[in-house]
């Protein structure tokens, strides 16, 4: 059986001498146990295949490490291994050169502690190996081993964006603080400064560039601001309201000035900077949300890679866990949206769409940063721009329903339908009546004199009452015919009696039915009088 051993120098082939013996090497309770002149009675150097240099030997242990084999290890063991059985020290690598030599592999416990033994004793089991040689071999080796699994790009840093978005953050805090601190200084010389200069930075130039208020008179501040301001500085500065200050005090202003507009000066590197890194390394997310929501993103994530693990549920409300477990503990609505509200496309949003295209935002994002993370080197954000086109139709879509909405229906625009009574109802749609036209001649209209108008509201009146006396005669009639065909009916007789009644109603003439009207008003009217005088 040979044993394979292998070491920052190369590969070491064992041949061990008395099989029987390597069930007793599990017996050992410490590998310091092992003392040389047994060891040398269990295994024997048989070959070594030392490595040519150090990329030799990174490529070995790495394809050791993956489970596969190089070309100079097979090689090696097709020259030294016909016939034999080899011990190895990770099945995966047995595996893997049983597949490639048909070399019988054994890997079991006590292998395992025959390793240890022969790691041990390696300087005495090969000769001119020594620990002087050994010890750079092996810190050399670890080294590039670790920069190979780190797998170190330029290109892709998530770690400079974290610390970027961190910079800015404070320097931002910093400038501001600065910024009121100088106010708050310079405003007991000059407080009519702070309410005509509103910017931080112009205001810091300005008072670099005056000192003291009496110099305002004599600058020019054209290239700082603009021509009425200027006015409206030196006017100030004219009748101002501060206290005095000495040299002193003026040099510690200056000195906080100076601070300030270096730092406003670095800011815009450092952006420019952190807008390079997010296009290195997370172009997708940037096309889709910008540089600073992005890096925000990731540096409350850790990594892009944690990033690209959560879910797009996750990524929407990132950044407001408090609120989110408050809202769960009191049952009460959760946030709908944590960094990701300062994005463009929720800022577009109407106050009632924000949650909706913040979710669609989300999963868009989610897919984005997918790409970015475990994507290959070298890509560009065409899936972020195609995802930000969409999300931009989603929301002018949602902008025209809630326009839609305004206008006067629940479920979308409202339907209009033109009424016409005489169309059919239904899936028939035909006309029930003739088309109606318009008759010009109803148009014609006759001047009246006062005397006709009189005697037209004369006729109505007595059209009036002719019609209430043919209704109380119809009435009568009515209740004769009912009683005359009652009779006839029971004589048998009813066309005759019908032909009786049709003659007895044309009797009557239109004079005698004046008649009975103006003696039923005469009879109204005296009922009336006698009504009267009783009361």
């Amino acid at each position: 059986m040979l044993v394979l051993f292998e070491t920052p120098a190369g590969f070491a082939l064992f041949k061990v001498l008395d099989e029987g013996k390597l069930s007793k090497v599990e017996c050992f309770s410490s590998v310091f146990d092992l003392i040389i002149e047994y060891e040398k009675q269990v295994v024997k150097l048989k070959a070594f295949d030392k490595f040519d240099n150090t990329a030799d030997a990174l490529e070995a242990t790495t394809k050791i490490i993956d489970g596969s084999t190089t070309k100079s290890l097979r090689k090696f063991l097709k020259t030294h291994c016909e016939g034999e059985k080899l011990a190895v020290a990770d099945s995966k690598l047995g595996n893997a050169i049983k597949e490639k030599l048909k070399i019988d592999c054994v890997h079991n416990n006590g292998v395992m502690e025959l390793m240890r033994g022969v790691r041990s004793q390696l300087e005495e089991l090969i000769g001119g190996l020594g620990s002087q040689d050994l010890a750079p071999m092996s810190l050399g080796l670890s080294h590039s081993l670790s920069r190979y699994k780190l797998k170190f790009s330029p290109d892709k840093v998530d770690t400079m964006v974290v610390h970027a978005i961190g910079v800015l953050d404070d320097l931002d805090k910093e400038l501001n603080r600065l910024a009121m601190s100088l106010r708050e200084i310079y405003g007991w010389h000059f407080p009519e400064l702070a309410k005509i200069v509103n910017d931080n930075v112009v205001y810091a130039k300005a008072v670099k560039l005056m000192g003291f208020r009496e110099n305002a008179a004599k600058l020019d501040f054209s290239e700082i601001l603009p021509e009425e301001v200027e006015e409206e500085v030196k006017e100030a500065a004219k009748i101002s309201m501060g206290s005095e200050m000495d040299e002193y005090d003026m040099a510690n202003i200056m000195e906080l000035c100076n601070r300030a507009l270096s730092l406003a000066e670095y800011r815009p590197q450092l952006y420019d900077y952190l807008k390079s890194r997010m296009n290195a390394v997370a172009p997708n997310l940037t096309a889709l949300v910008g540089e600073l929501v992005g890096a925000r993103l990731i540096a409350h994530a850790g990594s892009l890679m944690n990033l690209a693990k959560q879910a797009g549920s996750t990524v929407q409300i990132l950044g407001a866990e408090k609120a989110l477990f408050r809202a769960l503990k009191t049952k009460h609505a959760t946030p709908k949206y944590g960094l990701i509200y300062h994005a463009s496309l929720v800022g577009q949003a109407a106050p009632k769409l924000k949650g909706k295209i913040s979710r669609s935002l989300a999963a868009k994002a989610a897919l984005a940063i997918r790409c970015d993370a475990l994507g290959d080197g070298g890509q560009d954000n065409s899936v972020g721009l195609e995802n930000r086109l969409k999300l931009e139709a989603r929301l002018r879509s949602l902008k025209g329903e809630e326009l839609g909405r305004s206008a006067g229906s629940v479920k979308g625009k409202p339907k209009i339908e033109v009424y016409d009574k005489d169309r059919k109802k239904g899936a028939a749609a035909g006309m029930i009546t003739p088309a109606k036209t318009y008759n010009p001649s109803t148009d014609a209209v006759l001047e009246q004199t006062p005397k006709s108008v009189g005697e037209e509201t004369e006729k109505k009146k007595k059209k009036k009452s002719k019609d209430v006396e043919a209704t109380e005669v119809t009435n009568g009639d009515a209740d004769g015919n009912k009683k005359e065909k009652k009779k006839a009916a029971e004589a048998g007789q009813t066309d005759a009696v019908e032909d009786g009644v049709k003659k007895k109603s044309k009797r009557k003439r239109p004079s005698e039915l004046e008649e009975e009207a103006t003696e039923t008003e005469s009879h109204t009217s005296k009922r009336k009088k006698k009504n009267q005088v009783k009361e």
